[in-house]
């Protein structure tokens, strides 16, 4: 399914008040409406005489996050709830079950549209009581040539459909109607949600500049003694403060904690020399951001430090410049590991041909991931990454992020014969990252807010 979306927005101003104000002149109550109804017509143009089927999830002991499909196809953000898409039904094609109101619940969980409001508010064909579920599922499944569902955590929902398809639909398939498969509901849902329509982008963008605040801030506030736990909560704050949520655990890593792709501990004291890498995304209404910076905690890189942040940040430079319609992601990664491989020997942290070096990926031992991701609804969004083959090409409306970095281990292993050079670079710990957006004529680093020359950098 290609899906081409209309002319794109310019950039948020940094100011927040002035985002949150263009923000609602793209993203209204109204347009959203529009785009869940326009989604799902889509999506069941896709499915046939399919029927499908996805469940959100039931509320945890952390809270409650809604499946990122569910809410891509309908807005509805509660949990417990089914989503049924039957475009072959003569009279329901949109159907939700959810849970009932029920007063003595809600004063522990909070407030529940209930039937009747779900109705109203997202315009459902018909919806039913969660459980209505054995006796009204069936019809909008009989008539259906395929079942799509994704067997997932809800192992209650997962038995009803194994129910389903082992006693009631055998009948009809002895018959020779009924669905014959059950099929995975992704691929073309994924697809659909690679590219961003105009209200998504705006959605990201406002994800995009509240995180640049919070990143610009916790620069602002570092300084040696101060432990990495207080500048993840002044970036926590600021997003909660503005109206978001993290996208993911932030990443504060100070000294050699930076060369720990995951780090999450966030408690150790940050000292002079030492570099800070801050890796850290906002969530708003449900669209992700996802940025990282490294600079020094006392304001001044060391020769060594400044070596590698150069050479990361022309790796970086390097594979944004790759990033337009018609190229594919290997060439955003290819970009980034040939500066970093070349940067790598010049420095004498890798011997051999640049050629041969990539061939037999020993750039490895210090870059070891993937230059990016797709972005959107989740920070690992919907797509494919394909090394060494063309795939897809890349399309106006996708997002991308856009993160080359170089860890040198404290007991990293190096070339022989450079043991005084090579204690220079130990512990350093370097990745800069920034999301990117598909434009028709090239792209827009969206997160462009959050400084990262040398000159920035140092303050």
């Amino acid at each position: 399914m290609s899906i081409t979306p209309t002319p794109l927005q310019s950039n948020f101003p940094l100011n927040l008040q002035g985002a949150t104000e263009h923000l609602q002149s793209v993203v209204t109550e109204q347009s959203r409406s529009a785009e869940y109804l326009d989604r799902r017509r889509r999506y069941m143009a896709a499915l046939g005489k399919g029927t499908a089927i996805f469940c959100s999830p039931a509320e945890g002991e952390r809270g409650f996050r809604q499946s990122s499909d569910f809410y891509y196809l309908t807005g509805f953000d509660e949990p417990g709830a089914v989503l049924v898409l039957a475009p072959h039904h003569d009279r329901h094609q949109f159907i939700l079950f959810v849970q009932p109101k029920n007063r003595d619940q809600e004063i522990w969980t909070g407030a529940r549209y209930g039937v009747g409001g779900a109705k109203e508010k997202f315009g459902a064909d018909v919806v039913y009581a969660r459980e209505e579920l054995d006796s009204q599922l069936f019809q909008y499944i009989q008539n259906a040539d395929r079942l799509y569902y994704h067997m997932g955590s809800d192992q209650s929902f997962n038995h009803l459909i194994i129910k389903f398809w082992q006693t009631g639909l055998r009948h009809y398939q002895k018959r020779g109607i009924g669905p014959i498969a059950i099929e995975d509901p992704m691929p073309v849902l994924s697809k659909m949600r690679r590219v961003k329509s105009p209200q998504e982008i705006a959605l990201m963008q406002r994800a995009a500049d509240i995180a640049a605040k919070a990143h610009n801030q916790a620069r602002e506030i570092t300084a040696p003694g101060r432990y990495e736990y207080e500048i993840a909560a002044e970036i926590e704050y600021i997003f909660h403060k503005s109206g978001g949520d993290l996208a993911y655990p932030s990443i504060v890593a100070t000294g050699k904690n930076s060369c720990i792709l995951h780090y999450i501990a966030n408690n150790q004291q940050m000292q002079d020399g030492d570099l800070l890498l801050i890796d850290a995304g906002c969530r708003y209404e449900y669209y992700c951001s996802d940025i990282t910076r490294t600079f020094p905690v006392n304001g001044k890189f060391t020769a060594p430090q400044k070596a590698i942040y150069e050479l990361v940040l022309a790796a970086q430079k390097q594979a944004i410049e790759q990033v337009k319609p018609g190229n594919f992601y290997h060439q955003i990664h290819e970009a980034a590991v040939k500066v970093i491989t070349e940067g790598l020997v010049d420095l004498g942290l890798l011997r051999g041909s640049v050629e041969e070096l990539i061939k037999t990926e020993k750039y490895k031992s210090f870059y070891m991931h993937n230059t990016g991701h797709w972005l959107g609804i989740d920070v690992h969004d919907t797509g494919t990454y394909k090394q060494g083959e063309e795939g897809e090409p890349l399309q106006p409306g996708q997002v991308l992020t856009v993160e080359p970095g170089i860890y040198i281990n404290a007991d990293q292993p190096v070339a022989i014969g450079q043991p005084v050079l090579l204690e220079q670079w130990r512990g350093i710990g370097i990745r800069i990252e920034d999301d990117v957006l598909v434009t028709p004529d090239g792209c827009e680093v969206l997160t462009s807010g959050v400084p990262k020359s040398v000159a920035e950098m140092e303050r």
